[in-house]
């Protein structure tokens, strides 16, 4: 027996949990199923993407005990394009001057 957690947030700072004991041999795919997560949030269980500990992993991959499954959802936002606006919001606006008036 292995006994995982499986988690999913499907939104910003919403984390659902479930812990299962599954039989040995049990793959990220078999513990996505029976924790019933891909079913209560309408998710197509073979176009996720998981990972185990923080580490994206395949759906084949067999479990071992204490793993936890994390499932992945899209960003919103590009990380990188997120800075940027921050950025934007953060910085002074500059007085406009002038053309011609030094610097």
């Amino acid at each position: 027996m292995a006994r995982v957690e499986v988690l999913y947030s499907a939104a910003a700072r919403q984390v659902e949990s479930v812990t299962l004991d599954l039989p040995a041999a049990s793959t990220v795919g078999d513990a996505l199923q029976a924790s019933g997560l891909p079913m209560r949030h309408g998710l197509a269980v073979d176009a996720l993407q998981c990972g185990i500990w923080g580490r994206r992993c395949a759906l084949s991959r067999v479990l071992r005990d204490g793993d936890r499954v994390e499932v992945y959802r899209a960003l919103a936002v590009d990380p990188k394009q997120a800075r940027r606006l921050r950025y934007q919001a953060q910085r002074p606006l500059k007085e406009k001057r002038p053309a011609g008036t030094g610097r």
